[in-house]
């Protein structure tokens, strides 16, 4: 277990900026491990307003399973990264950033998840530190594939 007191890694410039300053219509910029893993830096952003993000989002090769379908294991971290930024969407470059950790993650699998899809996250609930993001993955059709429900405490 990490000590609480110690002091934290620096975090490396291009993630930063990966994070911070994407081009216009994306969510992030390459240099997030994360988000480079994803291919996160190919994702439309298609509506962004206060604590609400709407995503066109494909699937890489490398988050596939045999059958093409979204590795189920890999569902959590497109997840947790779209919610981490719903929390941000909305407000100013130069708003304030605290840190945020997740604290808990619930997922309803409906549907395989194919080739391209549509991400939609809300803020559903603010009170202090805590906020609970929703998250739902839609087919074109507008068929839900997936729901999650992320907490996440600002530090």
């Amino acid at each position: 277990m990490s000590d609480p007191d110690a002091p934290e890694e620096p975090i490396a410039p291009e993630v930063v900026r990966a994070w911070m300053s994407p081009e216009p219509g994306r969510l992030l910029g390459r240099g997030h491990p994360v988000g480079d893993f994803l291919e996160a830096y190919e994702w439309r952003v298609l509506e962004e307003r206060a604590g609400h993000l709407v995503l066109d989002v494909h699937l890489p090769a490398q988050v596939k399973n045999p059958r093409g379908q979204l590795f189920g294991g890999f569902t959590p971290t497109y997840i947790d990264l779209v919610a981490l930024r719903t929390v941000r969407a909305g407000l100013p470059p130069k708003a304030p950033r605290g840190w945020l950790a997740t604290v808990n993650m619930r997922i309803d699998y409906f549907e395989p998840v194919v080739e391209e899809f549509r991400i939609e996250s809300s803020i559903l609930h603010r009170r202090g530190r805590t906020v609970i993001v929703q998250t739902r993955f839609l087919d074109r059709s507008g068929t839900l594939l997936v729901f999650a429900l992320t907490t996440l405490r600002e530090r």
